[in-house]
């Protein structure tokens, strides 16, 4: 059987002043591209796996830029196609200690944010595809994107594949005019691995469930009652100490089996952005080549990891996850 996933999201490039920086004391930015769907399949791809990304990107130098760092990480880019638009972007102010990180968008009259459903051939798309990836970031953008989106989805239950799902809600985003919660119920239903703990599941089902231990399993099994496509919930938790001291650990629910994770320590934090995509890409990872238990374990060492390298990617090797995994995370060198 193939193990090819394919992703469909953003591509979006981060601008961050150098270090910890402000905005107001910079005169220079780093760029890094990225994107939380781009994210998860960099971090497949580093990991060995067969990715394929789907997209729409800007048709100027800036968006051959970022096609060209997305081969360079071995990711298939046949479906990103270009349209006038430009290249969605965010800014970065990285926190330390009790300042936080800040973050302002501008892509929602982005190249992604113009993706038009008729130019993606979806069965072209999935051959030899195993799993699809989506996260409720790309609905949010724009209606097409949410079309685009539901066409796949289509397709992919048509083809039955696997379809793991991270929710996420981003009030910051559904500005043409569709109920995001709604939406994401609606597309949650089509997929059957859910990538999200209890926020996410209060937010999709209007609940108020706890998040401690009986709370999300409680909320698990109105989420599968409900939904009855999703077969598997993973769940990731983190604590915030501070914007540089972080812990965090993994639990699931599947057919009604609870498990969990111990909890990892990441002090100092280099930087945190993508380590939930970090998260769902060791969970796929996981997924294809463990048991639920220990892809559980991975994800979670894979996030942690995540928190330790600068940028939105996660570059670290399944060898060096595993490591962490097993419990050699002190940092000594490697000669």
């Amino acid at each position: 059987m193939s193990n090819k996933i394919v992703t469909f999201g953003e591509v979006i490039m981060r601008l961050s002043p150098p270090g910890n920086r402000t905005m107001k004391q910079s005169h220079e930015m780093e760029f890094f591209f990225g994107g939380t769907e781009l994210n998860v399949a960099s971090s497949l791809a580093t990991m060995g796996c067969d990715v394929r990304h789907v997209s729409s990107i800007s048709d100027d130098f800036v968006g051959e830029s970022a096609v060209s760092f997305i081969k360079s990480l071995g990711i298939d880019t046949t479906f990103i196609n270009k349209n006038e638009h430009p290249l969605g972007l965010y800014f970065l102010e990285v926190g330390s200690s009790v300042r936080a990180s800040r973050i302002a968008y501008n892509r929602l009259n982005g190249s992604f944010a113009n993706i038009k459903s008729e130019e993606i051939d979806w069965e072209k798309v999935f051959e030899g595809c195993r799993y699809f990836h989506w996260t409720g970031i790309s609905p949010g953008i724009s209606e097409s994107a949410y079309e685009t989106l539901k066409e796949g989805l289509r397709t992919a239950r048509e083809l039955g594949i696997e379809v793991t799902t991270d929710p996420a809600y981003r009030s910051n985003l559904w500005k043409y005019g569709k109920n995001g919660n709604e939406v994401l119920k609606e597309l949650v239903s089509y997929s059957t691995i859910f990538i999200g703990g209890v926020n996410e599941i209060n937010e999709i089902l209007g609940t108020q469930f706890s998040s401690d231990k009986e709370g999300f399993m409680e909320a698990c099994k109105e989420l599968k009652q409900q939904i009855p496509s999703i077969h598997k919930i993973f769940d990731k938790i983190r604590i915030g100490v501070t914007a540089s001291s972080q812990q965090t650990q993994g639990r699931a629910l599947v057919d009604d089996h609870y498990f969990e994770t111990e909890v990892l320590e990441v002090n100092p934090v280099v930087d945190r952005i993508g380590t939930g995509d970090a998260f769902a890409a060791g969970l796929i990872y996981g997924l294809i080549n463990f048991d639920d238990e220990k892809a559980l374990k991975f994800a979670n060492a894979a996030c942690a990891i995540k928190h330790t390298i600068l940028g939105d990617i996660n570059y670290s090797s399944a060898e060096d996850i595993l490591e962490v995994m097993n419990g050699n995370s002190g940092g000594r060198i490697k000669r």
